[in-house]
């Protein structure tokens, strides 16, 4: 048997630790909660005889199963508003120093705790480190990173940091000079909740356990408020509801940090908040403590880096005299101070050597630094005076301007006493936005504010890395004052960037950055709804030695770096006069009361619209976007064929154009930087793409095919339309080929659309008349009304009009010589001859071409009273050659023209010789003042009329004869041209137009 248990003990040694289930038993003896205990242990029992986990009452297995190990962990459960959380220790990363699972829901996030063993003897400062990791695994995904894997530190993983970093680091004990690493894994992630504020509570938890010297726990939590009514730990579909994003952390009694983002909401609505956090933040407080009771690590010794009182005495009695004569002068500038101090500095520093006093050399300067605040401390406590002389509540002169670079989209600097940036604002398309490979939050972001911080700034030399935390958390804090005051993405679909270059800098940058940005976006036209403004209050206290507690302390508005270094507290505050839109809150001291905080908000509002007076004087409003520099956008809706035929042509549209074209979930973007320029990309969508349909819209357009009758064009995006002859020009047009030829680009108004769908273009309509006055009554039935409603048709994608499938139909005549114009676009529809017909029909020698005009109504023939025909005579050509038309297309012209035919009262059946044209007839177009139509009197080839001048024309006179009938003569080369408007001249009728217009030459 003795045998047998060496055997087993050295095949298994952790048996023989029996340590762990004494400790398990003193625990139950103490009544604490537990779920279950120990470190690691092996159990013999059968698995359906397993102790379970979940009870402290549960019974521990006498004999273990070889070879089964069993992980004991700590876990305490509570409740916080409507959210169950819990926090559990010892299940994994059992090596790290302390360490943390916190799970609300689904939502789990590990932090550990590790300490370096040896301390830096020269370090002056807490080397604490904080890195807050999002791996995909956490949602479900796989990078979609080029190597399938994560890279670089994103934005929101350092803002993160921060948020751990700021609330925990006044915590540690001064002299604590160890390095301390922070690591936070987000685990798993619903997508419900933000983990940044569980990491943060993660990680107080971890450094309770961990031996780590620390003055925690600490409790942070974020409210939001929906509907007037706040919200404990909002998920993140209320966070897009809420107007109040705050995150707070404290200790039982002290505020720690608290970080704001809001919709412009009071001070005293922000009050209440603050207050009601402080109260649910304390709630994570006794689980943390509870747990470290039950399996946290008894803190070490570490050793503290404090100057010894001998030495530090003897500095100040070397150094107090000088340094208060230079800080007591409020001429001396920032780097005057600066430079005067060093000189002090290197004069005790010489001191010491003599006396050969290594122990105080080595604490110099953080000594000399001591002495210095203890001075300027004293003199704002007890006599209310600052370093530069200024009043508690003064803040520094102002200088504001906008538009400081003419070419850029916006820009502006803003100044306030040494400190100075300049901002200026970028405008792009929305796929310019940000993309965001956040597991939580929206997946683009369309605002953004990059805040830089060079080293000139402060007349140093150092190298520019990557991303600087630093710079990420103000220009973070910058980002979201302003963001609350933009336009909605409907109204304002630009994605914006705002740049703030810091270029002096004297305390209180990122509060300059919200007041440049506001100006900057307002000069760059962004519809902003007022301006935004930021201050920052600073806070000097004295301390009861004895007892910690605050027994006196004055605020400070615009505090300079100086006092934001030797002071207590940085409490960033920005927003607009109705309410704050951004806060940012960071302390030294182990915790301010919150009422000192909440009394701090007064004077804040007062600074900030001090300073939103001297904004407004320079930019009180939005500049016209179209003003300048700032780029033209245009957002289109297409149909999916019509997207896939503009991402066919995408390239070549940016490459003529000169545009950006941008396509996102349906929605093209096109992006200029002059009006010319989106023009020109316009037309080439239209062309290339092709748009809705809009009767009264002008289209770019190339003559494919010319007829008798008039000429096809391609337009809008391969779609074809007729542009009849009658609408080629004011002028009578005899032939098509002598105002237009194949492969020509013309603009062209869309001016109808026939019964059978085909599009009617009209080239006259574009061009000015010349010549001619109209009468208002004319203008007004020939143009569509501005505020009349458009006509739209869908883009008659799947009926292509071309010259094979056009059937021919009746048109009512555009004469302008006849004194008539189109009533609209609602005018009957042409019957239009196709390609075939034509060339079937020039084989016809002679053959007469029959036009008819009507009134614009919507029969889709035309219609003549049979009374108004019998009273002038009107007489038709109803009879047609038998063997004239042998072809199945000759045919439907008869037919059609029998359908005519039989629509007339009176026909002439005696008209025998159609190739000579012995009749014509000629409409008159309907009278503004709505008098019926007639006709003229039989007119044949050769017969000599006398007629009137009744107008005078570029190329030729409109003749008027006796019966009220047009017609036209077209001057000759070098023959007579002095002609007068009513003058009677002999004539002989030589021909007829296509449209039945008499053409006449004058009698020798």
């Amino acid at each position: 048997m003795a045998m047998a248990a060496s055997l087993r003990r050295r095949a298994y040694p952790l048996m023989t630790a029996g340590s762990s289930l004494l400790s398990l038993r003193r625990h139950r003896l103490l009544g604490l909660r537990a779920f279950s205990g120990g470190r690691i242990r092996f159990l013999s029992s059968l698995p359906d005889s397993e102790p379970s986990s979940s009870s402290s009452s549960s019974s521990v297995a006498t004999s273990p199963i070889p070879g089964r190990k069993v992980l004991e962990s700590f876990r305490e459960e509570f409740e916080i508003g409507s959210r169950v959380i819990s926090i559990e220790t010892g299940k994994i990363a059992r090596f790290a120093n302390g360490s943390a699972v916190i799970t609300m829901e689904d939502t789990n996030v590990l932090s550990t705790v590790a300490s370096a063993k040896g301390n830096d003897a020269a370090r002056d400062f807490l080397p604490l480190t904080v890195d807050y990791q999002e791996k995909q695994y956490a949602q479900g995904i796989i990078p979609t990173t080029f190597m399938r894997r994560e890279g670089a530190p994103k934005e929101r993983e350092l803002l993160c940091g921060r948020l751990i970093d700021r609330p925990i680091r006044p915590l540690f004990p001064p002299g604590f000079y160890h390095e301390v690493q922070v690591t936070v894994n987000v685990l798993s992630s619903d997508g419900k909740q933000d983990p940044d504020v569980m990491a943060a509570n993660a990680t107080s938890a971890a450094l309770m356990l961990s031996d780590v010297p620390w003055n925690g726990p600490i409790g942070v939590i974020r409210v939001g408020r929906i509907d007037g009514k706040f919200v404990f730990h909002p998920t993140m579909d209320e966070l897009s509801l809420s107007d109040l994003n705050l995150v707070y952390a404290c200790t039982r009694d002290k505020t720690l940090m608290i970080d704001v983002q809001a919709r412009e909401i009071t001070e005293r609505d922000l009050q209440a908040g603050l207050k009601l956090a402080h109260l649910e933040a304390v709630k994570y407080i006794d689980p943390q403590i509870r747990l470290a009771e039950r399996a946290g690590k008894q803190k070490k010794e570490y050793k503290l880096s404090l100057i010894s009182d001998r030495s530090f005495e003897k500095i100040k009695t070397l150094s107090e005299v000088p340094i208060e004569e230079v800080f007591t002068d409020p001429t001396y500038g920032k780097f005057e101070r600066g430079e005067a101090l060093d000189k002090i500095t290197q004069s005790v520093k010489l001191k010491l050597e003599e006396e050969c006093d290594e122990e105080s050399l080595k604490f110099l300067s953080k000594a000399v630094d001591t002495v210095r605040k203890k001075i300027v401390r004293r003199r704002v406590i007890e006599k209310g005076l600052r370093v530069d002389g200024r009043q508690l509540d003064e803040v520094r002169p102002l200088y504001c301007e906008s538009g400081t670079y003419p070419i850029l989209h916006g820009s502006a600097i803003f100044s306030r006493g040494d400190t100075q940036v300049l901002c200026t604002v970028t405008l792009g398309a929305p796929g310019d936005a940000q993309r965001l490979d956040s597991i939580v939050g929206p997946p683009t972001k369309r605002f953004m504010l990059h805040y830089s911080f060079p080293p000139f700034s402060i007349n140093e030399v150092a190298k520019r890395g990557g991303l600087n935390r630093r710079e990420v958390g103000h220009g973070t804090l910058a980002e979201k004052a302003l963001l609350a005051v933009l336009p909605p993405e409907n109204d304002f679909p630009y994605t914006v960037r705002v740049n703030s270059e810091v270029m002096a800098s004297d305390g209180s940058t990122s509060m300059a950055t919200v007041c440049g940005g506001s100006m900057a976006l307002m000069d760059a036209g962004i519809p902003v709804r007022e301006h935004v403004a930021g201050v920052s209050v600073g806070l000097v206290s004295e301390v009861d030695p004895t007892t910690g507690e605050i027994i006196n302390y004055r605020i400070l508005t615009d505090i300079l770096g100086l006092e934001d270094h030797l002071g207590d507290m940085d409490f960033k505050i920005a927003g607009t006069r109705k309410g704050v839109t951004a806060i940012q809150l960071d302390i030294k001291p182990a915790g301010i009361p919150l009422d000192i905080v909440c009394e701090s908000l007064e004077p804040a509002r007062k600074g900030r619209n001090h300073i939103l007076d001297r904004m407004e004087q320079e930019i009180i409003a939005a500049r016209n976007v179209n003003d300048g520099s700032a780029p033209r956008l245009a957002t289109l809706k297409f149909s999916n064929d019509s997207l896939r035929r503009l991402l066919a042509h995408r390239k070549r549209i940016e490459q003529e154009a000169g545009a950006r074209v941008s396509v996102s979930d349906g929605t093209v973007t096109i992006v200029a930087k002059t009006q010319s320029t989106m023009e020109k990309a316009l037309e080439k969508v239209e062309f290339l793409v092709g748009r809705e349909i809009e009767v009264g819209r002008t289209y770019k357009g190339v003559v494919s095919s010319i007829k008798e009758y008039g000429a096809f064009v391609e337009f809008n995006g391969g779609q074809q339309g007729l542009l009849h002859i009658s609408e080629l020009s004011h002028e009578p047009v005899s032939k098509v080929s002598d105002v237009v030829s194949i492969g020509q680009d013309l603009s062209l108004m869309c001016i109808g659309q026939d019964v059978r769908g085909n599009i009617k273009l009209s080239l006259k309509a574009t061009l000015p008349q010349r010549g001619t006055e109209k009468k208002n009554s004319e203008n007004q039935d020939s143009i569509v009304s501005p505020k009349q409603e458009h006509n739209f048709w869908a883009s008659v994608e799947n009926m292509p009009i071309t010259a094979e499938n056009v059937e021919p139909s009746d048109d009512e005549d555009d004469n302008d010589i006849n004194g008539e114009e189109s009533s609209g676009y609602s005018t009957p529809a042409i019957v239009i001859r196709s390609a075939a017909e034509c060339d079937a029909q020039d084989t016809v020698a002679g053959q007469p071409v029959m036009k008819k005009s009507a009134k614009g109504t919507k029969s889709p023939r035309p219609y003549t009273p049979a009374t108004k025909q019998r009273e002038i005579g009107v007489s038709t050509m109803s009879n047609r050659k038998a063997g004239s038309m042998s072809t199945d297309k000759k045919v439907k012209k008869d037919r059609e023209l029998d359908s005519y035919a039989r629509s007339k009262e009176e026909t002439d059946s005696n008209a025998k010789n159609i190739s000579h044209v012995s009749e014509q007839i000629v409409d008159e177009r309907p009278k503004s003042s709505g008098s019926a139509s007639f006709r003229s009197g039989l007119l044949k080839l050769g017969d000599s009329v006398t007629v009137k001048v009744y107008q005078i024309r570029t190329h030729g006179l409109v003749l008027e004869l006796e019966d009220g009938v047009r017609g036209m003569y077209k001057f000759e080369i070098n023959g007579r041209r002095d002609f007068e408007v009513g003058k009677e001249l002999r004539v002989t009728c030589s021909s007829f137009s296509t449209k039945g217009v008499p053409v006449f030459s004058l009698v020798e």
